[in-house]
């Protein structure tokens, strides 16, 4: 029924703290998702420099970000500047490629406050790498949801239970928020083996859930067997992504550029540096530079990703 469990490994960006989930060294990709994070749970102080990530570079995929607790301000190349709040979906497709920042407003910088979220990088089919980059904002209403008997499903992006979000996804995909109280029961979309999607996994963000006859907490990912149609029950109330949908081949991944081509991967590496890449034009003052770290070869180090998210 379980394929493996995957234990989000915290890392402090800054005086930020996520949980990184994926990509996992036995286990890259679920589906099209290659990266997933959980930004916080975290309190900022009045004042606190919260969210701060200068322009930096994208290829290749599709950014989405969700949040449970507070505010960011995007800003990117292609004109786009917009707050995500709670239960809103920023998706950004970077393509041939993007560069965005992600800052906290002033005002609510100086107000301080929670701040906790998800982001998750979709990387984009073969043939919609290289597509013109573009942004799109959705408000709550652009996810369908459904409430009863302390079960609340929001659809993030992609298609699940006979519903479709709004969010432009390019590949068979889905990612749902759960919100359980304590004694529900549920499932997730199906697997291949009822017509379903062949990959799945359920991220607890928090709480306690029961899979089959284990137990898993908080930061945890449950990657699914293709065939299994497990019962997911709360052992507390709990908050739980899943999500899932059809691989879209073997990617490289490198700080933030996602490819199915190594070469393309050096040349995005090649155009940051040279500064061809243009920054945004109500952020332009500042960005993060390449980190000087070898694409190649291996076992040389890895960047991390540039997103707090």
């Amino acid at each position: 029924m379980i394929e493996l469990v995957i234990n989000a490994r915290r890392k402090d960006l800054g005086g930020f703290e996520v949980g990184r989930v994926l990509p996992f060294h036995s286990r890259r990709m679920v589906g099209p998702f290659i990266f997933l994070d959980q930004m916080g749970p975290a309190e900022f102080a009045p004042g606190a420099d919260a969210i701060n990530v200068r322009p930096h570079p994208h290829i290749g995929l599709s950014t989405l970000t969700y949040l449970f607790e507070g505010e960011i301000m995007h800003r990117d190349n292609t004109g786009a500047t917009m707050a995500i709040r709670p239960g809103e979906v920023n998706w950004m497709t970077a393509g041939s490629g993007i560069v965005h920042s992600e800052r906290t407003d002033p005002l609510k910088k100086s107000q301080g406050g929670a701040m906790h979220g998800m982001q998750a990088w979709v990387a984009l089919p073969n043939e919609l790498e290289e597509t013109a980059p573009a942004f799109h904002h959705f408000d709550e209403d652009g996810q369908p949801s459904y409430e009863n008997g302390g079960l609340f499903a929001r659809l993030v992006a992609g298609e699940a239970y006979g519903a479709k979000a709004s969010a432009p996804v390019s590949s068979p995909l889905f990612y749902v928020h759960w919100e359980l109280a304590e004694g529900v029961r549920t499932a997730p979309p199906p697997g291949k083996g009822a017509g379903g999607h062949s990959e799945r996994a359920l991220y607890v963000v928090k709480g306690e859930i029961e899979v089959g006859d284990r137990t898993f907490h908080e930061g945890q990912m449950i990657v699914l067997e293709p065939t299994a149609e497990p019962t997911i029950k709360a052992i507390r109330p709990s908050s739980v992504m899943v999500l899932g949908g059809e691989p879209v081949g073997p990617r490289v991944i490198w700080w933030n550029f996602v490819s199915s081509s190594q070469e393309r991967i050096d040349q995005a590496k090649a155009d940051w540096a040279a500064g061809r890449m243009a920054l945004p034009s109500e952020d332009d003052l500042e960005f993060i530079p390449l980190p000087d770290v070898p694409s190649t070869p291996e076992p040389a180090p890895k960047p991390e990703p540039t997103h707090p998210v």
